[in-house]
This record gives structure tokens, sequence and C-alpha cells, in this order.
């Protein structure tokens, strides 16, 4: 069971025929067939099933995908923690953060991150949060900006960073929005991230414990949210962060609304083992303002 086979097994997986995984995997389509059919050959299990003019994976596949998906993770994760074990200022680094972490807080750590260690090899994925927990599960990542890791994760915790959320509408609206009764929380439309966002769930974990379903508007970013509620679509749960510009210029203003501000505070989540690497970038992170190492438990 080679890595060219279990990669051509998840690129049939992901793509849905042998022509794309092929092309995916610069190789010839006669090449992934050969591969999945020495791996039905060596499991004893069909791997792959016809569904119209494609394939698809059988149920035994399904699961067989999701551990060579591990796997692969953690072959890569063992090839980057021997070279930066080596020399960890040019070993490699992937990162992945949530959208929110991305547009304010990552720019700045790899700009001084990049400087001091030119060698590193980078490579960064933005997603929402339950995909990149399940990246770093799979040993698909080394490290995670986000908020705190869900229960069933291998990982720790090596640095955090204070993050405020609060609920933010344009003037107007703002001016409507009564600050002593929850009922404005139930009439005052919200614009809201897509399912999948950590800042979404948090946002309908708020208006629930408030016992509040105010009409609501999906927006496809944490930009395009911003944005929405300066235009006066409605309020929004957002990382005061996020919106010091806005503030600023008096497109939006901060509401009173109950029970806020919330303490969210960004987490930088690696692998039970980091590697070399991944240690001089948390080393870089706990030298920069406002990060610091998390409270012993």
């Amino acid at each position: 069971m080679t890595e060219s086979r279990l990669r051509s097994l998840l690129a049939l997986a992901e793509t849905g025929s042998v022509r794309a995984a092929a092309q995916r995997l610069y190789v010839t389509e006669s090449a992934v067939s050969s591969a999945i059919t020495a791996l039905a050959r060596d499991l004893g299990v069909p791997l792959v099933q016809r569904v119209g003019r494609g394939v698809a994976l059988t149920p035994a596949g399904s699961v067989y995908a999701g551990y060579a998906r591990q796997v692969l993770g953690l072959l890569e994760q063992g090839r980057a923690a021997a070279r930066g074990e080596a020399d960890p200022a040019r070993g490699s680094l992937r990162l992945a953060a949530v959208t929110t972490a991305a547009d304010q807080i990552l720019p700045e750590l790899l700009a001084g991150f990049r400087d001091r260690w030119p060698g590193v090899e980078l490579a960064v994925e933005v997603g929402p949060s339950r995909q990149l927990w399940r990246r770093l599960a799979d040993h698909d990542a080394d490290l995670v900006l986000g908020g705190r890791p869900p229960a069933g994760v291998p990982s720790r915790v090596l640095a955090t960073r204070p993050n405020d959320l609060v609920v933010v509408a344009a003037p107007a609206l703002a001016e409507t929005f009564s600050l002593e009764t929850t009922p404005s929380l139930e009439t005052t439309p919200w614009v809201m991230r897509e399912p999948g966002s950590g800042t979404r769930a948090t946002a309908e974990s708020y208006l629930a414990e408030h016992g509040a379903e105010p009409p609501q508007l999906v927006l496809g970013s944490n930009g395009a949210v911003i944005a929405g509620a300066a235009a006066g679509l409605g309020a929004a749960l957002v990382s005061r962060d996020a919106v010091n510009d806005e503030l600023a210029a008096g497109k939006l203003v901060i509401i009173d609304a109950p029970g806020t501000p919330l303490d969210r505070p960004w987490h930088a989540t690696t692998a039970p083992s980091p590697t070399a690497t991944t240690r001089l970038f948390v080393a870089h992170l706990l030298n920069t303002p406002n990060w610091h190492a998390p409270a012993p438990r």
C-alpha cells in the first residue's frame, strides 16, 4: 500500500472521476485505475462503484479513505518533523486559520515571521472552523489559529490572544435597539456568517440563550457581514478588532446588548507533539504583543 495508491484513492473520492483524479495527480488515467485496483486487491473488498457516468466510493472505500487521509497526513507531518528537527529555520509549517483570524491577525503575524525566518516553507489554509479542526485531527495541519479546540481532537493550546465579540450596527439601526429588554433581540434583523463558521455558531448560541429568533440574512464572509451591518442590513456579532476602522469612522456603533461583550480568545493549537518549526512559530507568537502562554490547568 504505497503513498501513490492512497493518494489516488483520495483524489478519486474528492473528484468523483478517474479523469479528474488523474489530472489532479498529474498521472495517466490508467495509473489511477491500476492504483485503485491494487488497493482493492490488497484489502480484499471493492473500494469504488459506478454511479451514473462517474464513480463513487463504496461504504468500505469511504471508511478506508478516512484512514488513508490520516496516514498520508501523518507521513507528511513526520517528514516535516524530521527536516525541522535537523534545522527548524528551514523546515516547513502548515498553518490553518479560521476566516476571521486570517482577516484580522494572520497577515501581520506572517509578515513578522517571514522577516525573521525566511527559510521556513509556509503553507496557509483558510476555512471554516469545522474543516480546520478536521485537518488537525487528520495530521494535515501543524497549527490552527481559531477558537477553542473541540473535544475529541488531540491537540495542545500553546498560545492565546484576547478577543472580545461585540454586537454592532449602523447608527440609525442602533437607535432603535432597546438597551433594557430582550424583545429588541427578537425584532432587530441580524446579519450572520455561513453555516460551519465558529462565529455563526457563537451568534446562534447567544440568540438562543436569550430566547431570540430574529430575522436573519446570511452573508458569505466576515468582511461581507461587517459591510452589511454598516449598510444597515442588521446587527452583527463580530470581533471588536475586526471593526476598529468602522467604529472610528462612525459607520458602526457598539450596541450594549445583554451579556456582551463575549470573551472568545484566539487559540494557537497544535498537535500533541508539535514539530520544531511549529515551536519556532509559537515562540514568535509569544514575542508578539497580546499573545501569551495559556494559564496552567
